[in-house]
């Protein structure tokens, strides 16, 4: 299998939500919108998935507490993504989820009569979402980590600060975090490529 890698070529992120948003589906905005805030706010999959509008809504902040590890955290909404956000969130009702799926859920409620239930999009279909939109301009090695590891590599990127995109992402460890964004493998390409058995 291989890994998930950041994009980190920025036109191709840009490509990437451009080409989201012109699509002619009744989904765009809402594809547009998942990848959108996956490289702005840096969330895992599970958790941006299960994100409701009453979560977003009239927010500076948003509070999840993380299904991987069970953490509290607390992310920021970047100020150029806000407004956006709050836009898309406006004609939704609080209960709505952020990535709604076209399918419901049938279940019955206390009297036995069946509903449907609104579902978030699945795992499997925002994969598709975008390993499909990044296959158009050659990316390869994509997944729904793709957002996350994209968000972390740019922000280390802006930062150069570690162990502040470590404590962002909610890692464990340093090592991990630059595996993550893969600065590891940048560091060891750089140290190859300037190998040299010259004289000086």
């Amino acid at each position: 299998m291989n890994t998930v890698e950041p994009i980190k070529d920025m036109n191709k992120v840009l490509d990437i939500a451009d080409y989201l948003k012109s699509r002619k589906s009744q989904y765009a905005q809402r594809d547009y919108m998942l990848w959108m805030s996956g490289i702005y706010l840096g969330i895992r999959i599970s958790d941006l998935l299960k994100l409701k509008a009453r979560d977003i809504r009239d927010k500076d902040t948003i509070y999840i507490r993380e299904i991987k590890t069970g953490k509290e955290n607390y992310i920021e909404i970047p100020t150029e993504f806000k407004t956006e956000l709050q836009s898309y969130v406006r004609n939704k009702k609080d209960y709505e989820f952020l990535f709604q799926s076209r399918e419901t859920e049938k279940k019955k409620d206390n009297h036995g009569k069946l509903i449907s239930l609104d579902k978030p999009l699945s795992r499997q279909q925002a994969y598709r979402i975008i390993r499909n939109a990044a296959q158009r301009f050659g990316i390869e090695r994509t997944g729904t980590h793709t957002m996350r590891k994209t968000f972390g590599y740019f922000l280390y990127q802006r930062t150069k600060d570690i162990v502040l995109v470590k404590e962002i992402l909610n890692h464990s460890d340093i090592s991990v975090t630059r595996r993550y964004i893969g600065l590891t493998q940048d560091m060891k390409a750089g140290a190859v490529k300037a190998m040299s058995y010259r004289r000086k």
